[in-house]
């Protein structure tokens, strides 16, 4: 468990997620789960892991997405260091790596 988690993580919110059928049921949960900004955010935050692993620079994630200096920074170093989940979830939806 990451340790700047504070408490134990609950496996059912995972378990939720994994019951859904398609994405519209997954838009569905996630909006009702999230505030519009949170999902904005995490689209934002995918978008730029997809546009890194294809091998584009910061300017043109910049240009493509609108997101932050930051934010491509934070998500560069999550493909870098992660756990592996955005490698894993590309190769399984066919993002190809340039």
């Amino acid at each position: 468990m990451n340790k700047l988690l504070k408490k134990p993580r609950n496996d059912k919110l995972y378990e939720a997620i994994l019951s859904l059928n398609s994405v519209e049921e997954c838009k569905q949960f996630l909006e009702d789960l999230c505030s519009i900004s949170e999902l904005m955010a995490m689209e934002q935050r995918y978008q730029v892991a997809s546009c890194l692993y294809k091998g584009m620079i910061y300017n043109d994630i910049l240009a493509e997405t609108g997101a932050s200096s930051a934010t491509i920074s934070r998500v560069n170093r999550s493909l870098q260091y992660g756990k592996g989940g955005y490698e894993l979830v590309f190769n399984r939806v066919g993002e190809k790596k340039e």
